[in-house]
């Protein structure tokens, strides 16, 4: 009885074992307004110890009245250190890059002096997800 007990035991305490197990990666938000780039990890930004830090895209679509749409979008950010970005866009190819964005995604994104969006980029890879690992 007690081998049989076990031998349930073990393999659903793997299971477990591996369901919070991982590699993470944690990216804090940086803004680095000289080089014009910012970038960081919805995630820790989320659940950072301050009450600045946060990074994000978004994208707005309206109805242009003749049978279309206009759109633009934007991207933001703000550090621990309160040094704060902000782009916006109307690139297609940019807001392609935006709404591709997911949760938990760690989220990169350059601008030029005039606050137009020049690069996006977004990866959306397990390590970004929360640690949910046991001590």
């Amino acid at each position: 009885m007690f081998t049989r007990k076990l031998l349930i035991f073990i393999p659903l305490s793997l299971t477990a074992s591996l369901a919070v197990a991982g590699l993470t990666q944690p990216q804090v938000v940086d803004v680095d307004l000289t080089a014009l780039f910012a970038q960081g990890d919805q995630w820790t930004a989320r659940t950072a110890s301050n009450d600045t830090e946060f990074i994000g895209c978004g994208v707005r679509k309206f109805d242009d009245g003749a049978g279309g749409a206009t759109a633009f979008g934007f991207c933001q950010a703000e550090d621990a250190d309160g040094e704060r970005a902000f782009c916006n866009t109307a690139n297609e190819d940019l807001l392609d890059a935006m709404e591709a964005t997911s949760s938990f995604a760690y989220i990169t994104f350059n601008w030029n002096e005039d606050g137009e969006c020049t690069r996006i980029g977004n990866s959306t890879q397990s390590f970004y997800l929360p640690n949910l690992k046991t001590k």
